[in-house]
C-alpha cells in the first residue's frame, strides 16, 4: 500500500499507520495562507484502501484521475477512496489555487481505455457542448493553472481575464454566467448559489473543474491569442 504525495516538486511518503494532514498545521504545512484551514484534507489507510477526507468546515477540493474520466467534489465532512495510480487534487483558499498529486504504487482501479481526445472549437465534455468563445473564456481563467501545473497559482479576476481576451467586462460576465449555468445543469456543483445567496468563488470552482476534467488543456492556450486578434480586428 505504498502511497506518495507530490506538491510543488517535493515528495512526501505516506505512512499507512499515520494520517497525512494537509493544511496550515498539517504534515504538508501550507502556513502562508490565512484562508486555508489548519486541518483541511486528511489521507489515511483503512481496510486495504487509501482514503481522502475533508476535515475542514468551509473549503472544498476537486479530485480527479489525470485523464479526467472521473471527478469528485469533496465537500466538508465527505471522504472518498483513492483508487487510481495517479490522482490529481485541486483546491482554492482565498486568491490561491493549489494542485497536488497522489501516486499509488498498488492502485485498486486501472483504466481500460484511453481518454477521448478533446477537440478545439465546438467542444463536448460528456453531455456538455461549448462554443469557441465559451472555451476561450474558461481558458482565460485557467491559463495560470495550465501553465504552472503542480504549483500554486492565482486565478485572474474577471477584469483581468476579459482584458486577456480583448472583451468588454459586460460580455465576459454574460458568457461566464452562461458557462456556469450550462455546467450546473449537467450536475457540476459549486457554480451557482441557492435562492438566498450568490455562488461563492465560482471562478475558482470553474477552473478546478475545467482543469481536473480536461475540459481545457495547455495545448488549447493558443485560442486566447486568437480571441484577442479577433477582438482587435
Amino acid at each position: 500500500m505504498a502511497m506518495q504525495l507530490e506538491f510543488c516538486g517535493e515528495w512526501f511518503p505516506l505512512d499507512p499507520e499515520e494520517p497525512f494532514v494537509i493544511g496550515r498545521e498539517g504534515v504538508l504545512e501550507i502556513d502562508d495562507n490565512p484562508y486555508l484551514h489548519r486541518r483541511f484534507l486528511e489521507v489515511s489507510a483503512h481496510e486495504g484502501l487509501w482514503w481522502m477526507e475533508n476535515v475542514g468546515s468551509r473549503l472544498s477540493a476537486t479530485i480527479a484521475d489525470p485523464e479526467g474520466n472521473t471527478q469528485a467534489w469533496l465537500a466538508p465532512g465527505a471522504r472518498l477512496p483513492i483508487v487510481y495510480a495517479r490522482t490529481t487534487v485541486l483546491f482554492t483558499a482565498g486568491p490561491t489555487t493549489y494542485e497536488l498529486t497522489l501516486v499509488n504504487d498498488d492502485p485498486t482501479f486501472l483504466p481500460t481505455r484511453p481518454a477521448e481526445e478533446v477537440e478545439i472549437g465546438e467542444t463536448t465534455i460528456g453531455p456538455v457542448t461549448f462554443t469557441e468563445s465559451q472555451l476561450q473564456l474558461v481558458l482565460s481563467l485557467a491559463e495560470p493553472v495550465l501553465t504552472g501545473r503542480g504549483s500554486t497559482t492565482s486565478i485572474p479576476t474577471s477584469q483581468e481575464a476579459a482584458a486577456r481576451l480583448g472583451w468588454a467586462i459586460t460580455r465576459f460576465n454574460r458568457k461566464l454566467d452562461n458557462v456556469c449555468y450550462k455546467l450546473h445543469r449537467h450536475g457540476v456543483r459549486g457554480l451557482r448559489g441557492g435562492p438566498r445567496r450568490l455562488a461563492v468563488n465560482r471562478r475558482a470552482r470553474l477552473v478546478e473543474h475545467a482543469v481536473a476534467s480536461r475540459l481545457v488543456t495547455a495545448e488549447q492556450l493558443p485560442l486566447l491569442e486568437k480571441a484577442k486578434e479577433r477582438a482587435q480586428d
